[in-house]
């Protein structure tokens, strides 16, 4: 005979954690909320926002691929700085993130 299982089984529940109040991180000038430790694609992809680069050819959009910091695609700026990894930098209450276009270096084109 089977027992019913207590509550949902979330990553949450399992390790009976309990996250901290939530912060909110700017995306081109729009207010998102994320939660401790949670990273900056992470949060974005909560709010349903899945590409935040354009590729040096072709402008195409880009988001979180691999999640683990290899492929790059999740590159975006944050605090001014160009080609972060979001999906690797946790999201600090009040980072700005901006779009990345191309290799985010447009002020130095010649």
């Amino acid at each position: 005979m089977r027992r019913p299982r207590p509550g949902p089984r979330t990553p949450a529940a399992l390790v009976a954690a309990t996250p901290g109040p939530a912060h909110t991180i700017e995306f081109d000038g729009r207010t998102i909320p994320a939660l401790p430790g949670q990273s900056i694609a992470a949060a974005l992809w909560a709010q349903g926002i899945v590409a935040w680069r354009t590729t040096r050819v072709g402008g195409r959009p880009r988001g979180a691929f691999c999640g683990i910091g290899a492929c790059y695609d999740c590159l975006a700026t944050v605090n001014g700085r160009p080609n972060q990894r979001t999906c690797l930098l946790p999201a600090a209450p009040g980072d700005t993130v901006t779009t990345q276009e191309g290799h985010g270096h447009a002020e130095l084109a010649v």
